[in-house]
């Protein structure tokens, strides 16, 4: 078996959980997308990759509704679901900053940094798990946790409803969003329509998308070279599908240790949620998409450099030193990768009045 054969398997190994599966539709609209061609790269690219589809992701379970989407909208841009009342999703998930926020670590309450980085919430929808660790399932038990979380937004778990109910404009935004609930206000109903926003928030229409469904001069030579590296020296063993990444669990450094501190010793990642020693400084494998609008990079955050991102990976998950020619022609193919940003409209927020729950420091 060659080196890269073996790094192959050993990345499989690694993943817990497997690949994400399209749905027939999605699986439908992409078939129904690509052009015929001859191209050999396209239809390399095509056995390990897939186009963003168009439109947005999909909630299981869940319609979405024009009302159930404004609400998401609202509480998803309301720093009242944090105790200062100055912090909210989109202060960590800034559309501006591709879905980040642009630090090593977020800031939270009374400035307080978070342990890693955060990541994007662009085409997260795609996305097997949510954060670093999997930890949470999905999108909406992503949007419960820095709500009370007391390095985050710090928001006591028994104030959350009480808040929401005491600004009069949110009773009838809840009551459209989810009509015949008895009791619509609950944080069920607040997780579920942050959700459904965040799954319009992807990114299609990036070059390699329109190079995936047949257009050969979407990319120029230097990006065609880079994803021809990019495939051949075994990136793709974990990069792949439609979001180029977010489907498996991987040791960051399979193969040699990256500098101490890309890795903290005291970051035990997946292995803390589930006690398995295979799982010990592994972590979720993140997409790719928009990577050059989302440094710092690692779930560290201490990497500012597409450059030396490719780098550490080559040596860490890999054991290789690239030649620069490579690693530059690889950063050309991940600048492809920067698709249609989602027009994100900062909505008028539902007023307070003078009963309304007031901040804490």
């Amino acid at each position: 078996m060659t080196k890269i054969a073996l790094i192959f398997a050993s990345m499989a190994a690694l993943s817990l959980a497997g690949c994400q599966s399209s749905s027939p539709e999605q699986s439908e609209q992409k078939q129904d997308a690509l052009a015929a061609t001859s191209d050999p790269l396209i239809l390399s690219a095509r056995e390990q990759f897939a186009a963003l589809p168009d439109g947005p992701g999909t909630i299981t379970g869940v319609k979405a509704t024009p009302d159930l989407t404004a609400l998401g909208t609202a509480l998803y841009f309301d720093p009242r679901l944090s105790a200062s009342h100055s912090l909210s999703c989109a202060g960590c998930h800034n559309m501006g900053l591709g879905g980040a926020d642009a630090r090593p670590t977020s800031l939270g309450h009374r400035w307080q940094h978070g342990s890693r980085n955060a990541p994007t919430v662009l085409n997260a929808v795609y996305n097997m798990t949510q954060f670093w660790d999997g930890r949470a399932e999905d999108l909406a038990e992503q949007a419960g946790g820095p709500v009370s979380n007391p390095v985050e937004m710090a928001m006591p778990a028994d104030q959350v409803m009480p808040t929401l109910k005491s600004i009069p404009g949110y009773a009838k935004m809840f009551a459209s969003a989810f009509p015949g609930d008895k009791d619509p206000i609950r944080m069920e109903n607040v997780q579920t329509a942050i959700a459904v926003y965040e799954a319009t928030l992807v990114t299609p229409n990036a070059p390699f998308d329109r190079f995936l469904k047949g257009d050969a001069k979407a990319l120029n030579e230097a990006q065609r070279r880079g994803l021809q590296a990019f495939m051949d020296n075994g990136c793709s063993a974990c990069h792949n599908g439609v979001n180029m990444g977010g489907s498996m669990y991987a040791k960051f450094g399979a193969v040699s240790p990256p500098p101490a501190d890309l890795l903290p010793a005291d970051d035990l990642g997946r292995f803390a949620i589930t006690k398995d020693e295979a799982d010990r400084y592994a972590f979720k494998v993140p997409t790719l998409r928009n990577i050059a609008l989302t440094a710092p990079y690692f779930h560290t955050g201490k990497v500012w450099s597409l450059d030396e991102a490719v780098t550490v990976m080559a040596k860490s998950q890999l054991g290789q030193t690239l030649p620069q020619q490579d690693v530059s022609d690889i950063v050309a193919f991940l600048q492809a990768l920067t698709g249609d940003q989602p027009k994100a409209i900062v909505p008028v927020l539902p007023p307070v009045d003078g009963t309304s729950a007031r901040p804490v420091d």
